[in-house]
């Protein structure tokens, strides 16, 4: 390659990197060199397209490549047609392309025969690059979210799996393809006052009505935020699994045999958590299994994201360790179905008969669940 005393401030604006570049961006330098030696080269790379480079310019230069037909191998031989034609092509698009550095593009190509190895080095960086994206719009939509945040959600982890099974074909895998890096540790659950809330109506509610209880095995002591809401859900469950009479008092006395009072957390406080019921169960379990499902896909991203970042796994071993990673999320995806479509159902395309009307209680709240809007 040229010195740094001799590459000029053009070649620096096409390189776009802080220094030093990655390992791929060498690799699109040789592919892209060995194809301004031998343009024929081009027949035996693969499949391969202009955004599968990182840089601007490679990328225009390549786009001009699959463009501009290259000329006879005996004029290739004698004349500068071929690098002046895709100089031409390429400019509008990479302004800072030049002709000297096409010159360092040939010089650095250690042999054009390697080209098609060259080739599968950018894919496998625009993989990297790729499900880099993937992870990131599902942290986002998991963060961020809108007037549906779970199906928002499971749309990204679906556009993921969909990438995964893509690479697939692209990159068989082979033996060792397990990933070597530690997995991102899992973030601390954050509670918020929102959370918080919700948990306590949900508490209250599942008090008041036990009997929906049963119907909700969709939703875990795990799902919840707070661990002494968390505990205090599985009082609750518990009773109702044991035919137990349910009122505010035998939830007190329940929490007192598990052994969660203490200073801090005294009979009024427990009182205080299970009382004064507005909405129903099943409303307020939504809401947390929702949450919780926002939580899971975060942490998948996360640890997706770690994989990627770190250079030396290969693309084999990022999609198994992004398939286990997303595997992670189906466990809290099909209880969250079960919650809203309830088992083995799918949402209907269109309504087949009029919706039940839930019957009438004495007491505060309408009984119907409340559903995420479609």
């Amino acid at each position: 390659m040229m010195s740094d005393a001799t590459r000029t401030e053009a070649d620096e604006d096409v390189l776009q990197y802080p220094a030093p570049p990655p390992v791929v961006h060498y690799a699109e330098q040789a592919l892209l060199g060995a194809l301004l030696l031998v343009p024929e080269r081009l027949k035996t790379i693969g499949p391969l397209e202009p955004e599968h480079f990182a840089n601007t310019a490679h990328s225009a230069l390549f786009a001009a490549m699959r463009t501009v037909s290259p000329p006879a191998p005996e004029v290739h031989r004698t004349s500068p047609v071929w690098p002046n034609q895709l100089l031409e092509a390429a400019q509008p698009q990479a302004r800072a392309l030049t002709a000297s550095y096409l010159h360092t593009l040939i010089s650095v190509c250690p042999t054009d025969a390697h080209a098609p190895a060259y080739a599968q080095m950018v894919r496998a960086g625009h993989a990297r690059r790729v499900l880099r994206r993937h992870a990131s719009l599902l942290a986002q939509a998991a963060r961020t979210p809108g007037p549906d945040p779970a199906r928002t959600v499971l749309t990204r982890a679906d556009q993921l799996a969909v990438y995964l099974d893509e690479l697939a074909t692209v990159f068989p895998s082979h033996p060792g393809s397990m990933p070597r890096t530690p997995a991102a540790p899992t973030a601390a659950v954050q509670t918020s006052a929102e959370a918080g809330d919700e948990e306590r109506m949900l508490l209250a509610a599942a008090t008041a009505h036990p009997e929906d209880l049963p119907r909700m095995r969709w939703l875990h002591e795990t799902d919840l935020t707070t661990p002494m809401h968390a505990a205090l859900f599985a009082c609750l469950t518990g009773l109702a699994r044991r035919g137990a009479p349910v009122d505010p008092i035998t939830v007190l006395w329940e929490a007192q045999q598990r052994g969660l009072l203490h200073d801090g957390f005294g009979p009024s406080d427990v009182l205080d958590a299970v009382s004064h019921p507005a909405g129903a169960p099943e409303h307020w379990g939504q809401k947390i299994l929702q949450r919780a499902l926002l939580r899971q896909a975060a942490d998948v991203a996360a640890r997706i994201e770690t994989l990627t970042a770190d250079e030396a796994t290969t693309v084999h071993q990022l999609a198994t360790g992004s398939r286990r990673a997303l595997s992670t999320l189906s466990s809290v995806r099909t209880r969250w179905n079960h919650a809203t479509n309830g088992p083995g159902e799918k949402p209907p395309s269109r309504p087949s008969a009029a919706p039940r009307t839930p019957a009438v209680r004495a007491g505060p709240a309408v009984r119907t669940p409340a559903r995420p809007g479609r």
